[in-house]
Formats: C-alpha cells, sequence, structure tokens
C-alpha cells in the first residue's frame, strides 16, 4: 500500500447529511472521487438529487435521501435506505446547518429552538443512530462539521455559537467512548466559507469587512477546500486521529 492509497475508500459507503449545501455537496464529490459509494443526504430533496446525479454522471455510486436531521423517525428512515441501496454505512459525515444572527438580549427563542435542534440534536441522533451500526461492526468514521464558531467568540451568533461548541464536546466525547469499538469520531471547525449560511454576512453591512479582517488569508474558504480536511478523517490515513476538531480556517485561531 502507497501513501496515497491511505486516502482511498474503494468498496466503502459515505452519507454526507447536508449533502446538498455547497460544503456538503463538495465533500460528497470528494469522498465519492476517492471511491466511496456516497449517500447526498439533506432537507432538499431537488438539490439533493442534483448533487448525486452528478456524481453518478462522473461515474460513482450515488444515491439521493431526503432527511429532516432533527427527526429520529426520518434519520432512522435515511440510514436503512442508505444500508438496503448501498450497503453498510463505513463513513458518516453530519454537514446540514443553519444560522441565525441577532443580539442575544433580542434573540427569538423560537431561533434558539430551531438551530439547536438541527446543528446539535440533528449531528446527535445520525451519531447514535448509525453510529450503533458501526459498533456491531466495529469499523466506522464519523466527520462532524463544527465552526470557529465554536471555539471563539463571535457576536449576533448566540445560538449558532451554541450549537457549535456543542458539536465539539459531542465529537470528543463519542471518540473516548467510542474508540475500543474502532470508530473514530472528529470534527472539522472552518472558518467563513462561501455557502448558505457563509453568504449571510453579506447582508449585514460591514460585517463580510470585519470578518475577513480576522482571517490571516484575508479571504473566504472555498467549499473544494474542505475536502481534503473530510478525506483526510474519513480514511484511514487518519488511523490514530480520534476526537481531533481540525480547524480549516485560513490561519483564524492562530491570530
Amino acid at each position: 500500500m502507497t501513501s496515497l492509497d491511505l486516502f482511498r475508500l474503494d468498496g466503502q459507503t459515505a452519507v454526507v447529511v447536508g449533502g446538498a449545501g455547497g460544503l456538503g455537496a463538495a465533500m460528497a464529490r470528494g469522498l465519492a472521487e476517492a471511491g466511496a459509494a456516497v449517500a447526498v443526504a439533506d432537507r432538499n430533496a431537488g438539490q439533493a438529487k442534483l448533487v448525486a446525479d452528478g456524481i453518478a454522471q462522473a461515474g460513482s455510486r450515488a444515491l439521493a435521501v431526503e432527511v429532516d436531521v432533527a427527526d429520529r423517525p426520518s434519520v432512522e428512515g435515511m440510514t436503512a435506505r442508505v444500508e438496503d441501496e448501498l450497503g453498510a454505512i463505513d463513513v458518516l459525515v453530519n454537514s446540514a446547518g443553519v444560522t441565525h444572527r441577532s443580539p442575544a438580549a433580542d434573540f427569538p427563542e423560537a431561533q434558539w429552538h430551531r438551530v439547536l435542534a438541527v446543528n446539535l440534536t440533528g449531528v446527535f441522533l445520525g451519531c447514535q443512530i448509525v453510529g450503533r451500526r458501526m459498533i456491531a461492526r466495529r469499523r466506522g468514521r464519523i466527520v462532524n462539521i463544527a465552526s470557529i464558531a465554536g471555539r471563539i467568540g463571535l457576536s449576533g451568533t448566540v445560538a449558532y455559537a451554541a450549537s457549535k461548541g456543542g458539536v465539539v464536546m459531542l465529537t470528543r466525547a463519542l471518540a473516548v467512548e467510542w474508540a475500543p469499538h474502532n470508530v473514530r469520531v472528529n470534527a472539522i471547525a472552518p472558518s467563513w466559507f462561501e455557502s448558505n449560511i457563509g453568504d449571510l454576512i453579506h447582508r449585514e453591512p460591514g460585517y463580510a469587512e470585519r470578518a475577513m479582517r480576522r482571517v490571516p488569508v484575508g479571504r473566504m474558504g472555498k467549499p473544494d477546500e474542505l475536502i481534503g480536511a473530510a478525506l483526510y478523517l474519513a480514511s484511514e490515513a487518519s488511523g490514530m486521529v480520534t476526537g481531533h476538531v481540525l480547524a480549516v480556517d485560513g490561519g483564524t485561531l492562530a491570530s
């Protein structure tokens, strides 16, 4: 086996939850190019099908699955369908996410519950439901998409920050608990990326400029720049890595 072979996912099945979004779609394509059969799971069934069709046209096996990450029966149904059509799940990427910007003192409680339900409870449900099967087979890799907002304080993002901080600690707790079962759990913490959530910074006058001053490379990340991190954590290249939060942030945390 060569060093490049460590990154291959031939004969394996990967699920990217939130796979219709910019970051999720890029990671789904990257995992497919590494040899995996990929399920693109998302609440937006039409967009998920477009992403899956693109992967299939490029020569890989792909499946689009509609899922509501905050609903247990929906996640269970997604898991069962993927297993029926693509086989046992080797890699789970939890990439679904929403946000709402508002000062904390005026933050709507309904938005608080919505953000936590998708960003944290949704990740927990995916990890638990798919993780049980990985534990039974004594094999699996989980990659949760956190955020630098879960590592540093950012104003106007109280629910998003709380949810992503929760994802960081959920990742670490599961990594410790599931390591004896040969199930590795890691996270990626992006900074501002060109994505559905990242695009929100352009709606608030001056916010994009303030945000980019915190990023040493001076720009937003591109979705394809997340593929390498996802593939590393999803493959045997990171065989001794679990409980890690990999920042893909243009140097933001270092500054």
